[in-house]
């Protein structure tokens, strides 16, 4: 019988299928449970992390009416949603400042805004979509990016101290209880007090819960002047269609400079970070330059403000506690909620958020993200390149917070290099200088000695703190040499 009946065989067609849907099955089962495992108070406290660079630039625009609070938050969670599932990391979803700061100080109209971001993300998204951002990114050297990303950190720390100077001074006449430098400090100390102990301690919510609950005493018993109160209700959202000379003078007068600071540091840079934190979930460049093109081509033809991704802004989110998706995924649900059912009327509570405490999250984020400066030489052993490299750092950290333009600071790096690349090509040997430090020599002087367990334990910390580094990657470095005893 069994001979006679015809034997069902899968064609390679139905094969193809059922493994594709198996691929897919596993895919979605793998993601699920990577979802519920992050639920825990450190990704939610991580979520919070980049809120320093974000209330204040959005509260500015949407005060003066050049963006639309209400298509802003919505946007931006579903951008946080989004960006969240697809690199499957905290990947930051943040204002883009040289369009915000040109905008404020020009006064440009909510038209000339939304041309201004649609024009970048139109150029950073063809960039992505024909691998051309690959060419930037191989032929600039790590210690280019690095200077970037170094420069980048110090201006957030100048832009933090200008926050925390719009408090008022310690006591004396017209001190302000909801705004001064004593919350500032309160502030400082918590963060650094838990700085490597975030993944248990989730400061970052404990900082933002105080600065609401001032906010909110605050705009009930001593209000700003026509101050907006929150206001339940279903809140929605207009489309905005800059008109053809309003797409000019937003390219031209604030576009031109936010493209090499979204291509640098919101692509390349921004790559490279990832991979240095998520090795195991690399971030493509022509992905993050596509990502960015397609939330501001779709987001500001509603008025929502220009958005980016960023380096700062992943880095500030790690640090406060943020290890996968699953923070911004929150994050993005919370802004939809609060931009359906509360829109613009948070824009009082929003203006009451104490600016000491934005400061500080702002000053965090910026040492956070510096500190990735510090594997520029990593791998490197030849003294002479490990010099040449961080001079080729500090030159384009100093020129971009010199000229306060990223593309400067590129430049900058770049004719360095490229001189230093030529120097050693044609130029024959180098000049001897005192410039090097001897590894030996540097561990004998330490007082503590050249081993990890030769450090105090006060110093060197207990096992279970979180002891992350903002480089994930291993390093292979030489081996080192047996310490000669002391005399």
């Amino acid at each position: 019988m069994a001979d006679v009946l015809p034997t069902a065989t899968a064609t390679p067609a139905v094969q193809q299928d059922s493994s594709y849907s198996t691929r897919v099955k596993e895919e979605v089962k793998e993601r699920l449970t990577s979802f519920r495992s992050g639920f825990r108070l450190g990704e939610l406290s991580g979520s919070l992390g980049d809120l320093g660079t974000l209330l204040p630039i959005l509260l500015s625009l949407s005060l003066t009416g050049q963006v639309d609070l209400t298509a802003s938050l919505i946007f931006g969670g579903v951008w946080n949603i989004v960006t969240g599932i697809v690199f499957r990391m905290p990947m930051c979803v943040q204002p883009m400042k040289s369009i915000a700061a040109i905008a404020l100080t020009n006064k440009m109209s909510m038209g000339s805004v939304m041309g201004a971001g649609m024009s970048v993300s139109a150029v950073v998204m063809f960039l992505g979509l024909t691998r051309t951002i690959y060419l930037v990114k191989r032929y600039t050297p790590l210690a280019v990016i690095r200077g970037i990303q170094l420069g980048t950190a110090v201006s957030f720390a100048g832009k933090a101290a200008d926050l925390i100077k719009q408090a008022h001074t310690f006591g004396g006449e017209g001190w302000d209880w909801a705004n001064n430098y004593e919350w500032a400090c309160v502030t400082f100390i918590i963060v650094f007090l838990f700085y490597y102990r975030s993944k248990r301690i989730p400061t970052a919510i404990i900082i933002f819960m105080m600065g609401l609950i001032i906010a909110f005493i605050k705009l009930y018993t001593n209000p700003p002047a026509n101050v907006v109160y929150p206001k339940i209700g279903v809140y929605t959202v207009s489309t905005i269609v800059p008109t053809p000379e309003e797409f000019k003078h937003g390219f031209l007068s604030a576009g031109l400079g936010q493209i090499p600071l979204t291509a640098l540091n919101s692509v390349i840079a921004l790559a490279a970070l990832a991979n240095d934190l998520f090795p195991e979930k690399p971030a493509g460049t022509p992905t993050i330059a596509v990502s960015i093109g397609a939330m501001n081509l779709i987001g500001c033809f509603f008025g929502s403000i220009p958005f980016c991704h960023g380096s700062g802004g992943l880095a500030a989110q790690y640090r406060f506690g943020a290890r996968s998706e699953v923070s911004i995924i929150i994050l993005g649900t919370l802004k939809i909620f609060f931009g359906l059912f509360f829109g613009s009327s948070l824009s009082g509570l929003i203006q009451c958020f104490p600016t000491a405490i934005l400061g500080v999250m702002l000053f965090v984020s910026g040492i956070e993200l510096g500190a990735v400066a510090r594997t520029v030489n990593d791998g490197v052993h030849d003294d002479v390149k490990r010099h040449a490299n961080f001079i080729v750092m500090i030159t384009t950290a100093g020129m971009l917070v010199g000229f306060k333009n990223d593309g400067v600071g590129f430049l900058g790096g770049m004719v360095v290099a490229a001189c230093f690349y030529l120097a050693a090509k044609y130029g024959g040997s180098i000049d001897e200088d005192n410039t090097g430090v001897m590894a030996q020599q540097q561990q004998d002087q330490h007082p503590y000695g050249a081993t990890q367990d030769s450090f105090p334990a006060a110093a060197r910390g207990s096992d279970d703190e979180d002891q992350s580094s903002i480089r994930k990657v291993p390093v292979e470095t030489e081996q080192q040499q047996p310490q000669q005893p002391r005399v």
